[in-house]
């Protein structure tokens, strides 16, 4: 590892350039992998992992079974945050990145391998609620680390975008994940044994290409430059919660308008679509993955916006927008006419993208380089514990208890009003110097206000 490190003198422009493409595609692939990982479980579980492990007289039940599975990926996510967080400002974001990219890999591959409940009993549901705790144990580290590698390599202008790159594993994931389920249980049959298993086996060629791009990059020239001059916290994750645990806190406060309307928009959608308003598998599919398509040109497009106009702002109209579309988006979906239920789909990822596009800016940007890497992890996946895992749960519980859709949008204007107060608590960085630790920089301008301050006086 040692020799991926080069000096911080060694980062000329046209050098630096080069590793800036490298990086940019690095964490582009790497977080599309990680995504197609995490969320193949998700688009599994309503169909095929719910009866297939955790079979109920009442289907309900089943699924909600399914979902606890589910859950478990999520709340373990801040553990892995902290962990390969701490590693990530200790030992390099390169080495931490090509640790979690195996660890995720490995276990979807060996989700695909699991006996079911007719085979052997209910040792299958614990072996998919152990594999799910490595999933998320892995995806923890991933989004700090894929984040920090295009912030830290580009400049203070057009950062928004290039944090924007990582951010298209989600909808590249889902492409790719919708896309092999769909494809193979059609292909096989819905029922094949096979058929949803091939997709989580395939994850393991995926870990070989992400593997083989992540071993060709080098360390951002800002942690080079920290271990150069060896300002190396001792254990980050912890001086993070004693010194950044204000930012922290805003940080999956933020999340919260963004990530849970988003499982809705992208999980229980599925449950939804199929057992209420009666769709069929392939049209369900369809319409995420016409919307996936959408949020590959929409991310990039607010990522730059964000450079334009500023974070926050851009994510203050995000947050707005998503309070507004709550209940046209639930409205659009009831009406069961084909081409509305693909605007309300469609208009569900955009109105998303608003605030996921600028968000890994914003976190990363919150932390001085030092702990950056724990920082952003945990705000972002504490966020993720918090409101992503348990919105499929919520929304079914919703929909059970009162048969309608209108508790559940009241639920998604909620975590949207949560979002807005974070956003407007949480300090605006969008032009901040990467490469410069914040509180140095706050002891540097000290002196300077001193002297000013007595000139005044004197004067």
């Amino acid at each position: 590892m040692v020799n991926a490190v080069p000096r911080a003198a060694d980062f000329g422009e046209q050098f630096s350039r080069r590793q800036r493409r490298r990086a940019l595609i690095a964490s582009t692939v790497g977080t599309s992998i990680e995504w197609y990982d995490f969320l193949i479980y998700g688009n599994a579980t309503a169909l095929y992992l719910a009866p297939l492990f955790f079979p109920q007289k009442n289907p309900v039940l089943s699924v909600l079974a399914a979902y606890g599975t589910f859950l478990i990926g999520f709340l373990v996510r801040p553990v892995g945050a902290a962990f390969f967080g701490n590693l990530g400002d200790r030992l390099g974001r390169k080495a931490t990145l090509i640790v979690t990219l195996l660890v995720m890999g490995i276990a979807t591959f060996l989700i695909g391998l699991v006996p079911t409940y007719a085979e052997i009993g209910i040792w299958g549901g614990l072996l998919l609620f152990a594999l799910r705790i490595m999933q998320g144990f892995g995806l923890g580290g991933e989004w700090g680390g894929s984040v920090l590698l295009t912030v830290e390599w580009g400049g203070r202008r057009g950062r928004g975008l290039l944090a924007s790159f990582p951010q298209l594993g989600v909808p590249i994931g889902l492409l790719l994940g919708y896309g092999a389920l769909q494809f193979f249980t059609l292909t096989m049959g819905q029922h094949s044994y096979w058929g949803w298993r091939i997709p989580f086996l395939l994850s393991i060629v995926l870990v070989g290409v992400g593997l083989y791009i992540r071993l060709g990059i080098l360390e951002t020239p800002v942690f080079a430059r920290l271990l150069e001059e060896r300002r190396i916290e001792r254990v980050p994750v912890v001086e993070v919660i004693r010194r950044d645990w204000r930012e922290v806190v805003l940080c999956f406060m933020l999340r919260a308008g963004e990530t849970a309307p988003a499982l809705i928009f992208q999980t229980f959608w599925l449950t939804y679509a199929i057992t209420i308003l009666g769709l069929k598998q392939a049209a369900v599919y369809n319409y995420v993955i016409i919307a996936a398509l959408v949020s590959l040109g929409a991310i990039p497009l607010f990522g730059h916006l964000s450079d334009r106009f500023g974070r926050k702002r851009m994510y203050l109209i995000g947050v707005v927008i998503m309070f507004l579309f709550a209940f046209p988006y639930w409205a659009l979906l009831n009406t069961k006419a084909t081409i509305l239920m693909l605007l309300a789909v469609v208009a569900s990822f955009v109105v998303q993208d608003l605030q996921y596009a600028p968000q890994a800016a914003v976190m990363a940007e919150s932390f001085t380089g030092r702990r950056r890497y724990s920082g952003a992890s945990l705000g972002y996946h504490v966020g993720a514990a918090l409101w992503s895992g348990t919105a499929p749960i919520i929304a079914l519980s919703l929909l059970t208890n009162f048969h309608s859709s209108t508790p559940i949008a009241l639920y998604m204007m909620a975590t949207a009003v949560v979002s807005l107060v974070a956003c407007a608590l949480l300090k605006d960085r969008s032009n901040a110097d990467l490469s410069v630790e914040y509180d140095e920089a706050q002891r540097s301008l000290a002196p300077a206000q001193t002297s000013s301050s007595q000139a005044t006086i004197r004067a």
